[in-house]
């Protein structure tokens, strides 16, 4: 090779991509055309009905303006404003935010447990509860709300004899209504924690985990100064996603405590939404409260997203 075709050579090293060079992969456009079926379907099922949840929140729209008998009126920020002075509103967010708190420590609590079970036990208990794990995951919301009232039925439910409670309603109390609603939360909800954790367990080196129990540590430990720390980015994203799906739980409160319980005492955001959009006709407000939730979830989820950014940088 002369001269010349060696400083060629170097100048496509050197100075980058010449127009005669292949251009990489990822500064083409043809991603984008693969992606574009599916964009194109997202943003039919997700773009434009959040178009007209937003829409309907800044209009006056009611059973007459369904029907016709009144025009649609503009009202701007009015529905908004009727909301945040709504006490009942305000009362429901917090119990919202508690509700979905405990059922979010419950369930990282329960899954994160079974999956260092998993670790310890041979390979058939480890198979059936895999088993019984995935098929609770896999029962409808119904389904299993259904089941669980049944469980503490206070005049045929098994849980009351065994624990000899009688008659007792566990859906007449504000509190032990929202129990019992958290434990179908969390018996549907941890064998996502736990197949993830117990998934990166696996991964992590079998020698780290022997050093530690070499040096005496116990399994607490290990779990709170090893296991944890290097599964922080799969303990995020199970946590992240946790509080979505309990913060918008809709079908267990419904179902559970027949609509929102004894004086509405067991509402949650989704529930309320429901109730003053379809029981009270009152469209616009209901899509006001759904706004609010896609608010609050999209700051949730921005978090989620600068989580991963940071822990990607790190790794």
């Amino acid at each position: 090779m002369g001269v010349g075709g060696s400083e060629r050579v170097r100048v496509r090293v050197v100075g980058g991509w010449s127009r005669s060079s292949p251009r990489p992969w990822g500064s083409s456009g043809a991603p984008w055309l693969y992606l574009a079926p599916a964009l194109v379907v997202l943003g039919g099922l997700l773009v434009y009905p959040i178009y007209q949840l937003g829409l309907i929140s800044f209009f006056q729209y009611t059973q007459a303006q369904v029907s016709g008998g009144e025009p649609t009126a503009f009202r701007g920020f009015a529905n908004y404003a009727e909301l945040l002075g709504d006490s009942q509103f305000w009362q429901v967010l917090l119990a919202t935010v508690v509700f979905a708190g405990a059922c979010v420590v419950s369930t990282l609590g329960v899954g994160c447990a079974l999956a260092v079970l998993l670790t310890r036990v041979r390979a058939v208990p480890r198979l059936v509860l895999m088993l019984a794990a995935l098929g609770a995951w896999a029962t409808p919301a119904v389904t299993g709300s259904t089941v669980w009232l049944f469980l503490f039925d206070p005049d045929f439910g098994p849980v009351n004899r065994i624990l000899g409670l009688g008659d007792y309603s566990w859906t007449y109390g504000r509190f032990s209504a929202f129990f019992l609603v958290l434990l179908e939360v969390v018996w549907c909800s941890f064998p996502f924690v736990m197949v993830t954790v117990y998934a990166g367990i696996r991964s992590v080196p079998g020698e780290v985990l022997e050093a530690a129990a070499l040096d005496g540590a116990s399994q607490w430990r290990i779990w709170r100064s090893v296991l944890a720390p290097m599964l922080r980015p799969i303990l995020t994203v199970v946590t992240i996603q946790s509080v979505i799906w309990d913060f918008k739980i809709f079908t267990q409160i419904y179902v559970m405590t027949n609509g929102g319980g004894i004086a509405q005492q067991n509402l949650v955001l989704n529930v309320y939404a429901y109730q003053q959009a379809f029981a009270s006709s009152q469209y616009s407000l209901g899509s006001a409260i759904g706004v609010v939730m896609l608010l609050i979830l999209l700051a949730v989820t921005l978090v989620y997203l600068r989580l991963l950014r940071r822990q990607g940088e790190e790794l």
